[in-house]
């Protein structure tokens, strides 16, 4: 092969390569009808898809394939510093700065200029300003609370999980960036709680 091109390529199959270690990122939501844990880079995955699918509904326009970007990107941080629950409370300026410092390296892979845009979507993200942001967290907020609708409350009831601290830490931004899909979600949780897949306050 031709030097200059390896030369080229290498940084894209480094970063890559180095993504591979998000699968080992064990969250705390299992896979409809599996029992073992999901891992960082499924969760990703499919809250990429599910932005995807439900952008029409979104509560601005927005563009989908910055959404999905960011969304593919916004845990890649985790290789190096694991996932929190979003229910855990205190620490999360530590936490984001520990992750921060993270997506810098693993994007620094690519080099300067190919990383520049990997990261300006991670902070774009995490600044939340945006639509597209604001969107993306309604979805990455979303997608644990449906795993746990359609498994009985499972991560809730292993973590003690609230109703409340699942309605007043999902909720805003659910409905700010989703209307629609709060709107889904929120008469489910009344059901769970009913159901009593909640964990004790």
């Amino acid at each position: 092969m031709d030097a200059d091109l390896l030369a080229r390529v290498q940084p894209a199959l480094d970063f890559v390569l180095e993504l591979e270690k998000l699968k080992a990122v064990t969250r705390k939501n299992k896979p409809l009808g599996l029992e073992r844990y999901e891992n960082s880079a499924e969760h990703s995955w499919q809250i990429a898809l599910l932005a995807a699918s439900v952008a029409h509904l979104a509560a601005e326009p927005v563009r989908v394939e910055r959404v999905v970007m960011m969304l593919l990107l916004h845990d890649i941080g985790e290789i190096d510093t694991g996932d929190t629950m979003v229910y855990v409370e205190g620490g999360w300026e530590e936490r984001k700065a520990a992750e921060w410092t993270a997506v810098q390296r693993i994007a620094g892979l690519l080099g300067p200029v190919r990383a520049a845009p990997f990261l300006e979507l991670w902070r774009e993200f995490e600044d939340g300003v945006t639509p597209e942001a604001r969107f993306a967290h309604a979805v990455d907020r979303a997608m644990p609370a449906l795993q746990n609708l359609h498994n009985q409350g499972q991560s809730w009831r292993e973590n003690g999980i609230t109703h409340a601290q699942v309605v007043g830490r999902i909720g805003p931004p659910i409905r700010d960036g989703c209307p629609a899909l709060w709107a889904a979600i929120e008469a489910r949780l009344d059901q769970a709680l009913r159901e009593g897949w909640f964990g004790m306050a």
